[in-house]
């Protein structure tokens, strides 16, 4: 392949170009690009078979109108023995996301980082507040929810978003501890648990909480079909939530919003229930001895996952940005690089967990990339800025800079020379080359101008605050007083998270990122009610410390029942536990 191929991953943004793109730009045939390990779908599913019946049907499923959104959610939810008035299906999960912003989130939503891209840039693209929880490498990018849950309570965030499993580390949370912040959560607008990858998991038999969400009133589960089919080019996705919410969000959905390709292939699944589990079943195996031959390369990272996909960290001094190009100009070998996911950097790659053969190929082309001749010498990091920057240290210096101190701080950095820090605002704005392309500098939005004078105002120092217990003991810490400042916390320990022992791959631990959080005494529980926040924040302005979009990138009582439809499916997993039969 060409550079110019290449040249197609600098002009996007949060996402890598379509296999189309580079089809086109390669000038190559179909199906004879690379191999794909960047976009995580199910190598295994559909069958050659079911390829067959599509392609036989192909021109009446294009000629056609589809039938109506509702008898396709019908369908499905036969097979998922789901209520038909809980669900409402989109074409894709990322058409529901958009309506999810516009529809239920109100002025804040806060997620943690890195994460998909759309749910922190769909919200900020409306003018919400995006209050970004950052995942540490030092401790495996592992998500504490009560961290989490008291990161919220102190931004007085009204809108959450959990992913499980996380994309792109493959994080996994407990179906218990998720119900556990759920509940912790019951007084905030609205808890999304995205679980758009949780059918590759096998953590735990029954790991999905669909039907913890109908009994809810603020849950929504937002589940796809194209990455667990193997069917990214068919947009169908669904979510899960109690009826107001589901009705809400189905009622705006046009009548013809899913094609005909995603009506035959729900229509289609009834029958090849087995081969679906089965796929799911291989993946998994795939992903533990993908896992075990990446791990084998010197100085190569490789984190726990319960997802189709691995999140991997470069040796010291390799770039990201050049090992993608090189793998994919001379091994044609299609890799992932998160160096433009917010929390990620230019050191991280995801890789599609595949079948053995195209491993084989992958870490072949690994090894001769990142070591040459021999193995211990990594590609260099490139002279010039590469277009991306490291998120995890550009969302850590907001939030310090930030934190406490709302529009008064971007007043004070906009304006350096009124209080004498030009020396300090140019480093920050400037980072070193090599680390890609900055961050925008921060702004203040025109709903916050209007209420906050644009004179540099002095910010009270900190109070002193009692340093914290570490956050296993069971010993009381006094209350700290009136958050005024930022006051960098040392990271505490991960929180326990349930990963299998087969999947653990030990990874080094570097210094920890100090993070900007408000410390609360730890007690018995940790989701203990936190006070409630006093009143909303008006919609664009940081509170408690939170970012805006422009600092940033530039029923109760529901009884789950059958489904009415046609006879039962055969080997078909339910709803609660997505891939475990067969």
């Amino acid at each position: 392949m060409s550079g110019n191929v290449t040249s197609l991953f600098r002009s996007t943004t949060a996402h890598s170009p379509s296999m189309a793109a580079l089809a086109r730009e390669s000038g190559e045939t179909a199906g004879a690009g690379p191999v794909d390990f960047c976009i995580p779908c199910n190598p295994y599913f559909p069958t050659p078979a079911m390829f067959d019946e599509m392609a036989g049907r192909l021109r009446d499923i294009i000629t056609y109108y589809p039938s109506s959104a509702d008898t396709i959610t019908a369908e499905l939810c036969g097979l998922l023995q789901l209520p038909p008035q809980c669900v409402a299906m989109g074409n894709g999960s990322t058409e529901l996301i958009t309506w999810i912003d516009h529809l239920l989130v109100r002025e804040s939503l806060a997620v943690p980082v890195p994460t998909f891209g759309r749910w922190t840039d769909q919200p900020m693209e409306t003018g919400k507040r995006v209050d970004m929880f950052p995942l540490q490498e030092s401790s495996g990018f592992t998500l504490d929810l009560a961290r989490y849950a008291e990161f919220i309570r102190a931004r007085g965030t009204r809108a959450v978003v959990v992913c499980n499993p996380n994309n792109p580390d493959g994080g996994y949370q407990s179906k218990q501890a998720l119900v556990q912040f759920m509940d912790a959560m019951a007084d905030r607008d609205l808890v999304v648990i995205d679980e758009s990858f949780l059918e590759f998991a096998d953590a735990e038999a029954e790991p999905s909480v669909v039907q913890e969400a109908m009994l809810r009133p603020n849950v929504v589960v937002l589940r796809s079909l194209g990455k667990n089919f193997g069917l990214h080019g068919i947009r169908f996705g669904y979510l899960v939530a109690n009826p107001a919410l589901a009705g809400r969000v189905r009622s705006m959905l046009p009548k013809w919003n899913l094609n005909s390709f995603a009506e035959h292939v729900v229509f289609m699944l009834r029958d090849h229930g087995a081969e679906y589990a089965q796929s799911l079943h291989q993946v998994r195996r795939d992903r533990l001895e993908m896992s075990g031959q990446l791990a084998a390369l010197p100085g190569l990272t490789v984190y726990p996952s319960q997802g189709n996909f691995l999140f991997v960290r470069l040796p010291v001094g390799a770039e990201g940005t050049v090992v993608r190009d090189r793998m994919l100009t001379e091994h044609r070998v299609l890799v992932r690089e998160c160096g433009n996911k917010i929390g990620s950097s230019s050191r991280f790659l995801r890789l599609v967990v595949r079948p053995q053969p195209d491993v084989r190929r992958l870490v072949s082309g690994m090894e001769q990339v990142l070591y040459g001749a021999g193995r211990g010498a990594a590609v260099p990091e490139p002279v010039a800025g590469n277009g991306y920057s490291s998120g995890t240290a550009a969302v850590d210096r907001l939030m310090s800079e930030t934190n406490g101190k709302g529009m008064r701080a971007v007043t004070a950095q906009n304006a350096p020379a009124a209080i004498g820090a030009a020396p300090a605002a140019a480093a920050v704005a400037a980072p070193a080359v090599g680390t890609g392309t900055p961050l925008p500098a921060a702004v203040p939005v025109a709903a916050a101008a209007a209420t906050v004078a644009p004179v540099p105002m002095p910010v009270a120092a900190a109070p002193p605050v009692p340093r914290p217990t570490p956050y296993e003991s069971p010993a009381p810490v006094p209350q700290p007083a009136p958050y005024q400042g930022p006051v960098p916390v040392p990271q505490p320990a991960p929180y326990p998270q349930p990963v299998p022992a087969a999947a653990a791959v030990p990874a080094p631990a570097p210094a920890p990122v100090p993070v900007a959080a408000v410390p609360v005494a730890p007690t018995a529980s940790p989701m203990a009610a936190y006070p409630p926040p006093t009143g909303p924040t008006p919609p664009g302005v940081p509170a408690r410390g939170g970012l805006t979009a422009a600092q940033v990138r530039g029923t109760n009582g529901l009884e789950s029942v059958q489904a009415a439809g046609r006879p039962g499916p055969q080997n078909w997993p339910n709803a609660a536990g997505m891939g475990q039969v067969g």
